[in-house]
């Protein structure tokens, strides 16, 4: 299975996302992420609590939705409310859409431990996405009991 994960700025919940999925999925989905308006590079307190919980950041880098047309992923999945409201790229038509609204660590004000506590709970809840995204890469379901499946999981 492939997935596209999407946020406009690609620069951290889409990045996060690909980490983590390539990591705990690696036998059974192939994952990449991209953005509509990349700000062409990774946060980087992305990469700073993706290392703290022990995931690869190795090749990680802020791009355009463009740069995939290629990919054709079988699931794209949207984590930030902006990009799920966005026109998705023609070539996107046969990929099954969805939307993980997850709310932006990086954006949090406070104390240095409000910050890492808000990184923590995005990761850990993407982790546990990705566990139950690995049921279902392994299975040949007819695309409603997929989207269904998706929707049980945190899809909109």
């Amino acid at each position: 299975m492939k997935i596209l994960y999407i946020c406009t700025h690609n620069r951290c919940r889409s990045i996060l996302s690909e980490a983590i999925t390539n990591y705990l999925a690696k036998d059974t989905i192939e994952a990449k992420s991209a953005g509509s308006q990349p700000v062409g590079q990774v946060h980087p307190l992305s990469i700073r609590y993706l290392e703290e919980a022990g995931f690869p950041t190795e090749g990680l880098k802020s791009q355009s939705w463009d740069e995939f047309e290629e990919f054709q992923p079988d699931i794209v999945i949207t984590v930030c409310d902006s990009a799920a409201g966005e026109s998705c790229p023609v070539w996107f038509g046969k990929s099954l859409k969805v939307h993980w609204g997850l709310a932006d660590p990086s954006k949090i004000e406070g104390s240095e431990e409000d910050i890492a506590k808000a990184f923590r709970a995005c990761i850990n809840e993407i982790a546990s996405r990705v566990e139950k995204l690995k049921a279902l890469a392994g299975q040949d379901l007819p695309l409603e009991q997929q989207k269904q499946m998706l929707r049980e999981m945190g899809a909109q």
